[in-house]
């Protein structure tokens, strides 16, 4: 099933990775900002990469995308979540949204430190409402590797939401190849939004880009 897929502050490097494989993949990608020249110049630098392949790819503001959307994917910075939430709290109502956020506090980015209501995930569903199924993904995943085109050898924990909306973020992961596991209730996204801070300190200690993970023991 190919789906509408509305970037929130997908000018990012985390969102221009999303929305290039997701464009690849055959799905119809909205890259939003809050500023619509700047998403129409993200979108410009993607076409470039992506080159003759026929993609469904545009931009428009945050509040534009999420309209047209089917699904919402939000990939702002943690200091930007809540307040972009806000703003778009009545445009995300009935909605799916795929929260990649995580709560990084520079300058100790490698100290997992999580907001009062336990995970950028729990956040948005305080601010947002029953009427929202709200699932963390792929902060497990760079942006080097979605912008590299190569396969990409790390799985992705999917958490919150219901069962349902689990397993639609589940098919759009792999539909870019990626493994997806279901790691349950949005409660559980604590620990799929910690681990980016452990990754983060891996690649520092290791000296390398991107360090991810892997899930094992399962036929």
């Amino acid at each position: 099933m190919k789906n509408t897929l509305g970037i929130i502050g997908g000018t990012g490097k985390e969102g221009s990775g999303l929305a290039y494989r997701w464009a690849l993949a055959g799905h119809k990608v909205i890259i939003g900002s809050r500023n619509e020249e700047k998403a129409l110049q993200a979108v410009a630098a993607l076409r470039e990469r992506i080159g003759d392949q026929k993609v469904e790819l545009s931009g428009s503001t945050n509040a534009e995308a999420v309209n047209a959307c089917d699904i919402a994917v939000l990939t702002v910075p943690f200091s930007a979540h809540a307040s972009t939430l806000e703003g778009l709290k009545a445009e995300l109502q009935g909605k799916l949204l795929i929260d990649v956020c995580v709560p990084l506090m520079p300058p100790k980015v490698t100290k997992v430190q999580m907001p009062p209501e336990g995970s950028a995930a729990l956040q948005a569903k305080a601010i947002l409402g029953p009427d929202v199924q709200v699932v963390d993904a792929f902060q497990t995943i760079s942006f080097e590797h979605l912008l590299s085109g190569e396969e990409i050898d790390c799985d992705v924990l999917v958490a919150g939401g219901n069962k349902a909306a689990r397993e639609t973020v589940i098919s759009l992961a792999e539909d870019i190849g990626l493994k997806a596991w279901d790691a349950g209730v949005i409660e559980n996204t604590v620990v799929v939004e910690g681990l980016t801070s452990i990754l983060i300190g891996l690649n520092l200690k290791y000296k390398v880009p991107s360090a991810g993970i892997r899930i094992t023991g399962i036929e």
